[in-house]
Order: C-alpha cells, then sequence, then structure tokens
C-alpha cells in the first residue's frame, strides 16, 4: 500500500513540477502587455495565469494541511485522547493571533493615485493588515523559538 501511495505521490510532484515550468514559460515569454498609464513598465502579459496557478497551490496546501490535521486529530483520538485535545492548543493560538490581528489592522482608505479599482475599502485593507500582522508574529516566534532550541540544546 505505502508503495502505491508513494508512487501516485511521485507522479502528482512531477506533474505539478511540469504544470509550474510551463506556466511560468508562457509568464516569462509570453510576451508584454500595453501599460498606457506607464509606458515604460514591464508588464507581461500572462501574469492571470501565474495568479491562477499560484491561487489553486494555495488551495491545494490549505486542503491537504486539512485533510492531514482532521485524520491526524483522529487517529490520536482513539490512541491518546487527552494528547490530541492538547494538539487543538496550537490551532486555537492561531485563531487568537487572526483575531488579535484583525482587531489591530486599519481601516482608512489609501490614497492611491490613478487606482480606480473597488479593493480599497475597509475590509480588505484589515483583511491586508491581518496577513502581515500575523505574519510578522509568527516570524518573530520561529526565531524565538530557534533561539531558545538552541540555548537549550547548548545547556543539556
Amino acid at each position: 500500500m505505502s508503495k502505491l501511495s508513494y508512487r501516485v505521490s511521485y507522479y502528482v510532484l512531477y506533474a505539478m513540477f511540469a504544470i509550474i515550468l510551463i506556466v511560468l514559460g508562457i509568464f516569462y515569454f509570453g510576451g508584454q502587455m500595453a501599460t498606457p498609464l506607464v509606458p515604460d513598465m514591464s508588464n507581461p502579459a500572462q501574469t492571470d495565469a501565474l495568479l491562477y496557478l499560484m491561487y489553486v497551490l494555495f488551495g491545494v496546501a490549505v486542503a491537504a494541511t486539512v485533510v492531514a490535521a482532521v485524520f491526524q486529530f483522529g487517529t490520536a483520538l482513539k490512541d491518546n485522547p487527552m494528547g490530541a485535545v492538547k494538539s487543538l492548543l496550537g490551532l486555537i493560538l492561531l485563531v487568537a493571533v487572526l483575531v488579535v490581528s484583525w482587531v489591530l489592522g486599519s481601516s482608512d482608505t489609501l490614497s492611491i493615485p490613478g487606482y480606480e479599482g473597488t479593493d480599497n475599502v475597509p475590509f480588505w485593507l484589515k483583511l491586508t493588515d491581518m496577513f502581515l500582522y500575523s505574519i510578522y508574529f509568527l516570524f518573530a516566534v520561529t526565531v524565538l523559538a530557534i533561539i531558545g532550541s538552541s540555548i537549550k540544546k547548548k545547556l543539556s
């Protein structure tokens, strides 16, 4: 069974590599789009294809993470119920970080010369700030964990 799953994951990995290389080739060699506001600016014509690929890859990564976490939680719940409940602590802390960073986010609209789009609204501005603050916080926690584990390893 594990040999079958290894083979499937092997082929899926190389299929994803092929798709990524094709889309990157289309992006880099697909020509340029005219930009009326700034004529000297480089604007690849196939930017949408690259963005959609990134959305799909992000969605696949999130779905795989959620499925794996649910499967692992279900397995741990049978073997060690208390340990399974403790494993939810990380998820609860992540949700708390997201809520706090949402509250800290600014909803003031931005003054962007030449922008006529509809995304300069409080919801998207707060969401962007939430992601940025969460990334900063999680990066700081990661650096502190690396330093702390190094110190602990030296002391042991």
